[in-house]
């Protein structure tokens, strides 16, 4: 199974006996909580609210909002908003953590910290997917959030985030790409080697449910022309691949936002490898975004729970 577009994530959304308890840190941003109550309209979530009250209920108002349903955990300033939303996942009383109107710095910070117990024997990473208008199916990247500069046995978890991601939406075998700034091991570039030791490592023992393909540049990825040209033989390259796995954080933050800005492209995302599916979208994210983004931990969830997952 492929996904062609967002469509197909929905369909992934299981029947849920109730909705997701999503609690979301820093409930003041407008669009976070646009895209919250569009998902509780869907019955996948139901919103706690952690924030300063009075600043969130003034956007609920703008948006004529003030009336859904919600509960709201109102944190005086200068409390750690993101200790209190863990808190109560901890407690038992929330599924999915979510990230509102907080410097990404300033909610992973607890998030990552291991006595507040979201960490497991995974490493956490982002997994983004995104529609792009020429390419021919929704496309995964990471990580464009949690690791700056990974090892190589960093981007061993990374690449299986990122399957395991996608089995969560029905992939068999995932085809990944190890993105890099050229296609032939250069010895100067680090990351190309580790790219062709983490190809024949996969072919030799396997540490993922994916195939790996790498190192290869981002042109190759998408653009069977551009294979064509190079001579570069790879079955994959222009719309074949179903992810992207960038070498270090700036290169996936700076390649999504640009996707966003210059080639309109709709994405969402989440941090996996965590306890609980983590909602992590751009605090410049549209309410569709951070609808898709909780859609995706809605799946996430599931898969989980299911087992067939393998944690």
């Amino acid at each position: 199974m492929e996904l062609q577009n967002f469509e197909g994530i929905l369909e992934r959304v299981p029947k849920l006996q109730r909705p997701l308890r999503v609690i979301l840190a820093g409930s003041d941003g407008e669009n976070m909580l646009r895209g919250v109550f569009a998902a509780q309209e869907r019955g996948i979530v139901q919103p706690v609210l952690v924030g300063d009250r009075a600043r969130t209920v003034t956007v609920l108002e703008r948006f004529g909002l003030e009336n859904e349903p919600y509960t709201m955990v109102d944190t005086p300033p200068g409390h750690n908003v993101t200790q209190t939303a863990i808190d109560i996942i901890n407690s038992g009383d929330g599924d999915v953590l979510m990230r509102g109107n907080i410097p990404t710095r300033d909610f992973l910070i607890p998030v990552l910290e291991k006595s507040n117990g979201l960490r497991t024997d995974r490493l956490m990473s982002h997994v983004s997917l995104a529609s792009l208008p020429e390419y021919p199916k929704l496309l995964a990247l990471s990580d464009m959030t949690v690791m700056i500069h990974p090892n190589i046995n960093q981007k061993k978890e990374i690449i299986r985030n990122m399957a395991d991601a996608l089995k969560a939406f029905g992939y068999e075998m995932p085809k990944l790409a190890l993105l890099s700034l050229v296609e032939r091991v250069t010895f100067h570039m680090q990351d190309t080697v580790e790219a062709q030791r983490l190809v024949t490592e996969q072919k030799q023992k396997p540490f993922a449910d994916c195939e790996l393909w790498g190192p290869i540049a981002y042109d190759l990825i998408l653009s069977k022309e551009a294979a064509r040209l190079k001579n570069y033989d790879c079955p994959w390259c222009g719309g074949g691949f179903d992810g992207i796995v960038a070498p270090d954080l700036s290169t996936a933050n700076v390649l999504t936002k640009s996707w966003l800005i210059h080639a309109h492209a709709v994405t969402c995302g989440a941090v996996v490898g965590a306890r609980v599916p983590i909602a992590l979208t751009s605090r410049s994210a549209d309410e569709e975004e951070t609808y898709l983004s909780l859609v995706f931990c809605a799946v996430l969830d599931a898969w989980h729970k299911s087992p067939d997952c393998a944690r």
